[in-house]
């Protein structure tokens, strides 16, 4: 028995190091292509800034994290609040919370409609959700930026129902990014809770109405729970890339309305200050992983389903 015992270790031991063995390539890829980068932006934040950019190896310095949030006046050589990093920063959650819950509200209908549909008919529509996603960011975009422009399709079609007499002052705003946003990650909202609601036993909903529950109950109370982790999915995959987008407040926001990625991005362009652009990176992270933990926590709770 001893025997046997041995083979069997000694064979799940060899087993387990041909695992580590065929992994250890992507293993290492994964490393080098998003570890190490992340790594080298932590250690910048630690560093001392350039004199034209770059950061001072060897010298250590927390003035890039002390100036995420603070600020040194140039005169009496005061600190403050950094008002408009903390201004930028409370933006891009709201702004991304706001896409959140506006792409929950166009696509729950959505998705509740296509898992509606005759099986035969509903690829047709998951096709057509999928659609913008054969068309570069950037040109879906400038797409909006043609529909919510002062001369844009809106304003044109509301002057011509007399709605408005004047232009409306779309662009350039909070409010352009919140539809640029929308527009962007509404089907990664809608995909998730149709895969949710597509696997929802209807006969629950019938029962629910047979023992007298409204409408409102019955969503509350039946659809609602069975399709949370899609709509928690749905919720993660919308939240995280509006915290960090850069493209559509770029080109609908203007420079007044930047976001955390325009802020990262001007750091380590004109601003020149490195460690500071590495800092509020590290700190853009932060917010991705707090969010991510709280999708774990909801996940777990709800005994580890994933939509």
């Amino acid at each position: 028995m001893d025997k046997v015992r041995e083979a069997a270790m000694a064979a799940r031991s060899k087993d387990v190091r041909n695992r580590w063995f065929l992994s250890a390539p992507a293993l290492l890829v994964i490393f080098v292509a998003a570890v190490g980068p992340l790594f080298v932006m932590l250690l910048y934040s630690f560093m001392a800034k350039g004199d034209y950019g770059d950061v001072r190896f060897g010298e250590f310095s927390l003035d890039g994290w002390f100036s995420v949030f603070f600020q040194r006046d140039l005169f009496d050589d005061t600190f403050g609040l950094a008002d408009a990093h903390i201004a930028i920063i409370w933006r891009s959650i709201k702004l991304s919370l706001s896409t959140t819950i506006l792409t929950l509200t166009l696509g729950f209908p959505t998705a509740y409609f296509i898992a509606m549909r005759p099986a035969r008919n509903r690829e047709i529509w998951v096709f057509l959700v999928t659609i913008p996603f054969w068309t570069n960011l950037l040109i879906r975009t400038f797409a909006m930026q043609q529909v919510i422009r002062n001369e844009g399709l809106l304003n044109n079609a509301l002057i011509w129902l007399g709605v408005i007499d004047s232009p409306i002052q779309i662009m350039y705003t909070d409010t352009a990014n919140l539809l640029g946003m929308t527009y962007v990650y509404l089907p990664l909202m809608v995909l998730p809770l149709y895969a949710s609601i597509e696997r929802l036993d209807f006969r629950l909903v019938e029962a629910g109405y047979d023992l007298y529950a409204t409408r409102l109950q019955v969503l509350r109370r039946i659809i609602i729970p069975i399709v949370k982790p899609g709509l928690i999915a749905g919720s993660i995959l919308v939240f995280i890339p509006s915290l960090g987008a850069y493209v559509t407040p770029r080109v609908l926001g203007g420079g007044k309305n930047m976001m955390l990625g325009n802020l990262i991005e001007m750091q380590f362009g004109g601003g020149r200050n490195w460690p500071l652009g590495a800092a509020i990176s590290i700190t853009l992270m932060a917010l991705v992983m707090i969010a991510l933990l709280i999708y774990v926590r909801n996940a777990s709770r709800n005994g580890g389903g994933h939509a």
